[in-house]
């Protein structure tokens, strides 16, 4: 299976590293982009490169649109008459399957995906749309392609992806904000940035581990199970309950869902 990333930015290489790191030859995999410094990083994973959008896709059996939203439309418009009967992956955010049959071909066999920053480290989630046309094996195709950088899911119903976005597509800025904001609350209790930074990631990373091989226990479980009456945590969390911090996050949420749903009708 000959794969071609046409975008070779950070997504398109976090994704190739981990089809590498599972074994698949670099010299099944081309990444093409017609700026020379995304090629020149894409060169360093040992893979093959161009600025040649057809040809990569003539060599393909599997097709990654991975640039940004913007572009899509003219990329796809290049591309419409060599894509054939090959499997299309997309990973750009807010651009519709009903765009992309538009601009490549209603035929077309297409799926849809929201991976996450965290793909990066292999440790990403990637939420997966397929239209009609998409049969079993192009199924199991993208699973094992978006596999190779975390977990991934699959959506009955494309509109899903917005949730998925707003959910895990932008989650990770907010784990990233509540460790910011807890560091910065340490460091005002007079403790170092080192040692503040070790204790808030350590426990980010304890309780997250806790969550996950304890899956028999609902967070709130979790959260109730070390909150001893009339203690430090109940103090802690009788104050983020009256700043309403579960309030917060719901119409945060939501806001990034109803910018996802905005978006795509800008680029539709």
């Amino acid at each position: 299976m000959n794969i071609t990333f046409l975008g070779a930015g950070n997504i398109a290489r976090a994704i190739i590293n981990g089809l590498l790191a599972n074994g698949m030859p670099a010299s099944q995999i081309t990444a093409a982009d017609p700026f020379p410094a995304a090629l020149e990083e894409a060169i360093k994973l040992g893979v093959n490169t161009t600025d040649d959008n057809r040809a990569a896709v003539s060599q393909s059996d599997v097709v990654i649109l991975s640039v940004k939203p913007n572009v899509v439309a003219d990329l796809a418009n290049e591309i419409a008459g060599d894509i054939g009967e090959r499997l299309v992956v997309s990973v750009a955010a807010g651009i519709t399957s009903a765009s992309l049959l538009d601009w490549l071909g209603d035929d077309k066999h297409i799926i849809r995906c929201m991976p996450n920053t965290p793909a990066q480290i292999q440790r990403g989630i990637t939420g997966l749309y397929a239209t009609p046309a998409i049969n079993e094996d192009e199924r199991n195709i993208a699973g094992q392609i978006l596999g190779a950088v975390g977990e991934f899911i699959w959506v009955n119903d494309e509109s899903e992806l917005h949730a998925v976005t707003a959910v895990s597509g932008s989650g990770p800025a907010y784990f990233f904000y509540v460790i910011e904001a807890m560091e910065k609350a340490a460091i005002q209790l007079g403790l170092s940035t080192d040692i503040a930074r070790k204790l808030v990631l350590e426990t980010a990373v304890g309780a997250t581990k806790m969550a996950r091989t304890q899956a028999t226990k609902t967070p709130e479980q979790l959260r109730r199970e070390v909150t001893s009456p009339g203690g430090t945590t109940e103090a802690a969390i009788k104050t983020l309950q009256d700043g309403d911090l579960a309030g917060l996050f719901d119409r945060a949420i939501a806001s990034a869902n109803a910018r996802s749903i905005e978006l795509a009708g800008d680029t539709s």
